[in-house]
């Protein structure tokens, strides 16, 4: 058998969920394409969050990334816009099939940047052994958490990416969508409610919680030396921590708890595989990336290898929720309902900054009024200096 004549080189993140589907996939696509070999590399999750897209684009020809990066390709031109290249027909339907919006959050300046392959937002897990063992229950009001979090048995991720997150989706629950003002990401009014709220609730969880992320939330709940955590009101799910033999304990996955008896709207996350324009084997990129992020593939061969899909037919598929403890269907509203950040060119710089700003205020470092004018001034600075008002 003669070698692959086209070998395609993709990056995404260092975790179960980012690198086996794309291993397992290119393997099953070397299988039906011969000439293509595909090899996959992955980088830590600080990386896939801030590494200069531009640098990954003249090294790999696929890259795994997060949403806000496509304003910055749309403004530069480092990824191919695949409107372009794939048929339209193909795009109405992941359209029609997205999972929230994971699928319009890639498109930008009248092009679309990336497939749609994972669908996250923060959701709410919890152990279910723990719950009966100390005769708790599942909070389902903001109230009820702090109650909870104030016994003692309450995890959050709170690093400063995390907290950022966390605050946008409490200014929309409070009323305003951040970023609508050109001036500022929300009014002092709602930026400190907010940030007080958030602040109360990390102030009453261990002090350990405020570097965590969400992976390291998901290990210390699942771990097996853990006999007091039951519970975690917000975090970006890993459906993999809910499947048998991947953690110590399985973690059920639901809903957030409810603020002001109003459904939270958490962050979108997930990821988009993107090409690269800089490098010359799209072809067989393009047919690799339309089978990724096929709903057959997505329902089945991307799921079991891992992956958190972003196609709905694989989070209403029976199966994948029997192997996940209905993790699909019961987070599934609370993605449907999930706020998209900015995207335009310059926005990763901003939330580089902005989350340690904020991350400061919170632990007490700094007033939180004082913390919400750095942010407006650093927003207004980012948007200036990228030609930009919102």
């Amino acid at each position: 058998m003669s070698a692959p004549s086209i070998i395609l080189k993709g990056v995404t993140w260092d975790h179960t969920r980012g690198y086996l589907p794309m291993v397992a996939t290119a393997q099953r696509f070397q299988e039906l394409h011969r000439d293509v070999a595909i090899v996959w590399e992955k980088r830590s999750l600080l990386d896939f969050e801030e590494f200069p897209i531009e640098q990954l684009a003249a090294q790999y020809d696929l890259l795994v990334i997060d949403h806000p990066f496509v304003g910055y390709a749309a403004a530069h031109g480092p990824l191919l816009p695949l409107d372009e290249h794939l048929a339209e027909n193909f795009l109405r339907g992941q359209a029609e099939n997205s999972v929230g919006a994971s699928h319009s959050s890639y498109a930008f300046a009248g092009h679309h940047w990336a497939l749609a392959i994972d669908a996250a937002t923060p959701v709410a897990f919890w152990r279910e052994d723990l719950l009966q063992r100390h005769g708790l229950s599942v909070p389902r009001t903001w109230e009820e958490l702090l109650v909870l979090a104030r016994s003692g048995h309450v995890e959050l991720p709170a690093a400063p990416i995390n907290c950022l997150m966390n605050f946008y989706m409490l200014c929309v629950e409070l009323g305003e969508m951040p970023f609508r003002d050109p001036a500022q990401v929300v009014s002092p009014a709602v930026g400190t409610e907010a940030a007080r709220l958030l602040a109360e609730l990390i102030a009453a969880c261990a002090p350990g919680c405020r570097a965590r992320n969400p992976i390291a939330s998901h290990d210390l709940v699942a771990s097996r030396a853990n006999e007091t955590i039951v519970y975690c009101p917000f975090a970006y799910g890993y459906s993999n921590y809910a499947r048998a033999g991947y953690a110590d304990h399985c973690l059920t996955f639901g809903e957030l708890p409810r603020l002001n008896d109003q459904a939270l709207c958490s962050t979108l996350g997930g990821t988009g595989l993107a090409l690269s324009a800089l490098r010359p084997r799209q072809p067989a990129a393009l047919a690799y990336a339309e089978f990724v992020a096929s709903a057959e593939v997505q329902r089945t061969l991307y799921t079991h290898a891992g992956g958190q899909p972003a196609h709905r037919a694989a989070w209403t598929d029976a199966e994948n929720n029997r192997l996940t403890r209905n993790y699909f269907t019961s987070t599934l509203p609370v993605l449907d309902r999930a706020y998209v950040r900015p995207r335009f060119s310059g926005y990763l710089d901003f939330q580089k900054a902005a989350g340690p700003l904020l991350h400061a205020a919170l632990l007490g470092d700094n007033s939180i009024p004082a913390a919400l004018r750095q942010i407006d001034q650093l927003y207004q600075s980012v948007c200036r200096e990228n030609s930009v008002l919102s």
